[in-house]
């Protein structure tokens, strides 16, 4: 059943749709594709200029910039993002992958990130053009402050998206000046612009949780209510499983996000995207409402596995529901 939406019918700011490419963001990324390919950068390009849908990314920054919860995370972020990393430090040091793991372990203890993960680095990860020679990629998360981010699409929640994309920077170049100084060289990636690889599929190879209808990740213990920043390496630690919970049964029966999306971008179904079938956001339909919101975010905000204290119990039913029908065939 279709609920009310406040936010319906959508009508994009002309201004806006006049900067619209010729070329499809569904086509760039590679919408109906039959065969893998690596990815194309569709927005968030470190230079705009580069990419179709640049105009419109320049766009999005002239939306209400003297609001004061934006202004503050912007500039803290920017702090973040112009830090300086030590160069590498002598021979590298050696320990094994499980004792490499156990030491990402102790600092996350003490440093500014709730999740972490690693997992080999896969070619079709990389964006088309970048070089990627690392072998690990170390998932790094930043959880929400949910009641900030429930105020979607209000510019309260577009700050606390910037807020937390600022802790995964800095958390990410302390990462990599932590391996820089034990000889080994990292290289960070922070959010939005990561610019030369993907954050959520190695994050769901590095046991972060399973892709959700609204295109974003879901996990047990977040939700959807986190971002992700990344750092490349060959420093040998040990993959860590990839982890399901039954998050696919769970869509297939949930049109919250559906319902909640304004300009309707989020498909029932899934579709093929490049040589993947997988849940996709239609990037067309998304992106105005995206703009002129200041990022949205209502759908990883509605999401039932978002709200506090909801996903592991969410996960164990839902397990436990598997088990059963599993023991029925």
């Amino acid at each position: 059943m279709v609920t009310h939406n406040r936010h319906r019918p959508f009508s994009a700011d002309p201004a806006q749709i006049a900067l619209k490419p010729a070329i499809s963001g569904n086509a760039i990324n590679g919408l109906g594709e039959a065969r893998p390919r690596q990815p194309s950068v569709v927005y968030w390009a470190p230079d705009p200029d580069t990419i179709p849908h640049g105009a419109m990314q320049r766009w999005f920054y002239g939306v209400d910039p003297d609001n004061s919860h934006l202004k503050r995370a912007r500039e803290e972020r920017a702090k973040q993002l112009s830090t300086v990393l030590p160069d590498v430090m002598g021979e590298p040091v050696r320990r094994r992958p499980e004792e490499w793991n156990a030491s990402l372990a102790e600092l996350a203890g003490r440093a500014n990130f709730d999740m972490w993960g690693v997992t080999k680095m896969n070619p079709l990860w990389v964006y088309s053009g970048q070089d990627v020679f690392q072998q690990n990629i170390i998932v790094l998360g930043f959880a929400h402050d949910y009641e900030q981010i429930a105020t979607a699409p209000e510019a309260t929640a577009g700050a606390e998206v910037v807020r937390q994309y600022g802790r995964a920077a800095a958390a990410a170049k302390l990462v990599s000046g932590w391996l820089r100084e034990q000889g080994w060289d990292a290289e960070p990636l922070t959010g939005p612009m990561t610019s030369k690889v993907m954050m959520i599929p190695p994050a769901i190879a590095a046991g972060f949780g399973e892709l959700g209808k609204h295109g974003s990740l879901i996990n047990a213990e977040l939700g959807s209510s986190f971002r992700l920043s990344a750092v490349l390496t060959d420093a040998p630690f040990a993959p860590t499983p990839q982890r399901t919970f039954e998050v696919d049964s769970f869509c297939l029966n949930c049109r919250v996000c559906e319902n909640a999306c304004p300009p309707e971008a989020i498909s029932a179904d899934k579709q093929v995207v490049r040589g993947v079938e997988k849940w996709y956001v239609d990037f067309d339909k998304c992106l105005p409402f995206f703009n002129q919101t200041h990022g949205c975010a209502i759908c990883i905000a509605v999401c039932p596995w978002s709200r506090p204290g909801v996903g592991l119990a969410l996960a164990e039913k839902l397990s436990r529901r598997a088990v059963g029908q599993r023991h029925d065939r």
